[in-house]
């Protein structure tokens, strides 16, 4: 009786997903749709023919090489800088008449986009809206995020964040129903592949020791840090043969970091391939790494927590906003402080407590983190509002 009732009940996911490779949000998008599907639910992903104008994108391309998913009805069709274009949307969605339409939030350019549209769908009188908040205070602050953001939350019934940074941040704007979830497993990118299958196909020597810094290059998440920690490896005997993996497309100058790794003379530590890492290539950097590293300035959450967990990799973060709360020191990684001495440190510690140190607490921990209690969430919340 209940797969029936949930197949007359439709569930409506705004935000990114193919033909946009947006990082995790397309693929987290594209996922949680399976996951509504897989209970029976009909799902549709509203997401953007145009996302960023090109001179506020700092990437290559906002389009995926990748092939179409055929298991999931997307809709292209919102533009974000186009006013007339957010009216015809709202107007579509008011008149889909879905049960819930589960909203993503994570920039304040978004705002008045998604903030228009969500304003006339609500008009149904029936429709339930669902924000997972990625951000509410953005990493890169820009004049009138207070206000769009304000301006997004007004039509919004209920909220889910994903870390308690997160959680906080948005009580400054809202006294909302919210609830936290913890980011789920991106179980989407195949299984773990062996080191040496993955090396193999990545061209890299199956003996090295190799830690992986993972995801787009912005300064928020600190890879500058980890240079300067790979000069203090550099210098120790003991820790001179770890190399670096860093993979993932520059979002800022790339100049910056080429010109301090030629400072710090660190270029034979390293294995940089840094162009946008197709879905299907995923598990061959993940497999391929000793260790995932994420030396963040500033964090709310990390997609790149879950997809390690996933591949049972043992992880070092910084201690700050929400990524701690997600590692628990010593048990599935280290936690270390913001700069590159602890950072160094806490390298040659993963490496003297080896992988299989942390391997029984990774396959334990990974238990928590399930798409569908996002799903059973996202219900609750719908039927509370």
């Amino acid at each position: 009786m209940q797969e029936n009732l949930n197949l007359q009940k439709k569930v409506i996911i705004v935000g990114s997903a193919h033909p946009l490779r947006s990082g995790g949000i397309a693929t987290f998008n594209e996922r949680l749709a399976r996951q509504f599907l897989q209970e029976n639910f009909n799902t549709i992903i509203y997401t953007f023919s145009l996302q960023y104008p090109s001179f506020l994108f700092p990437g290559k391309t906002q389009y995926s090489s990748e092939p179409a998913p055929k298991d999931i009805n997307i809709k292209v069709c919102i533009n974000s800088i186009n006013p007339f274009n957010w009216l015809k949307v709202g107007f579509q969605l008011k008149k889909e008449n879905a049960d819930i339409i589960v909203v993503r939030y994570w920039l304040p350019f978004m705002g008045a986009c998604l903030g228009t549209i969500l304003r006339i769908a609500k008009k149904n009188k029936k429709t339930k809206i669902v924000c997972i908040a990625d951000n509410i205070i953005p990493h890169e602050k820009r004049i009138g995020d207070k206000f769009l953001t304000k301006y997004f939350i007004k039509p919004v019934h209920s909220f889910i964040t994903m870390s308690k940074k997160v959680m906080d941040d948005l009580k400054l704007f809202t006294q909302k129903p919210a609830l936290q979830v913890v980011h789920p497993l991106y179980d989407n990118f195949g299984e773990m592949l062996s080191k040496e299958e993955a090396r193999k196909h990545l061209n890299i020597n199956s003996s090295e020791k190799i830690i992986l810094f993972f995801g787009f290059i912005r300064a928020y998440k600190g890879l500058d840090l980890l240079l300067d920690a790979m000069k203090i490896l550099k210098e120790d005997s003991s820790t001179a043969n770890i190399k670096l993996l860093i993979a993932g497309e520059f979002y800022e100058d790339k100049k910056k970091y080429e010109e301090q790794i030629e400072q710090l003379g660190v270029s034979n530590q390293l294995i940089l391939k840094t162009d946008f890492i197709p879905d299907s290539e995923v598990r061959y950097y993940l497999s391929a790494a000793d260790f995932v590293i994420q030396p963040y300035k500033n964090a709310t959450q990390s997609g790149v927590t879950p997809l390690a967990y996933h591949f049972n990799k043992p992880m070092l973060v910084t201690n700050v906003g929400g990524l701690a709360d997600f590692v628990p020191d010593k048990k599935v990684g280290l936690i270390a402080e913001t700069n590159a001495k602890s950072i160094a440190l806490k390298i040659a510690e993963l490496y003297q407590l080896g992988e299989n140190f942390f391997l029984p607490n990774l396959l334990e921990e990974k238990k928590n983190y399930s798409w569908q209690k996002l799903t059973e969430t996202i219900i609750s919340l719908s039927n509370q509002s």
